[in-house]
């Protein structure tokens, strides 16, 4: 599993290849609507994760991952529609889905997890 120092320099550099596929769009019609879109939602996983790691409680850890798992799907889908569109180039946007899909895996399951022991410690 990695630690929570990979998951950092993960996502920076997620949010950081992102600015690089919004920086490569071809001008055309949407373009900036899009770009708009990818980077924030992008550069939100980053900063979502960043609070994560100084949480509140216990719960406001989970929730704060949750939101950046949510900004991680959501990023798939501009980058879906990006690549469909053939507004960036196309391996760079794939090299990104691809990070996408497997931090997507990494936050689905820590927030899995932290729920699961709140739940517990709730004695749910």
């Amino acid at each position: 599993m990695p630690t929570s120092a990979d998951i950092e320099f993960r996502v920076a550099a997620f949010a950081a290849t992102a600015i690089d596929v919004c920086e490569s769009m071809v001008s055309k019609i949407g373009k900036a609507h899009l770009q708009d879109q990818l980077f924030r939602a992008a550069t939100s996983v980053a900063a979502n994760y960043a609070e994560a790691c100084v949480p509140e409680s216990r719960k406001d850890f989970a929730h704060k991952t949750n939101i950046a798992l949510k900004e991680l799907i959501e990023t798939r889908m501009w980058l879906r529609i990006i690549a469909m569109r053939n507004y960036a180039d196309q391996n760079l946007v794939s090299h990104l889905l691809q990070e996408t899909e497997e931090l997507i895996k990494i936050f689905y399951a820590s927030v899995t997890t932290a729920r699961r022991n709140l739940n517990e410690r709730e004695g749910r």
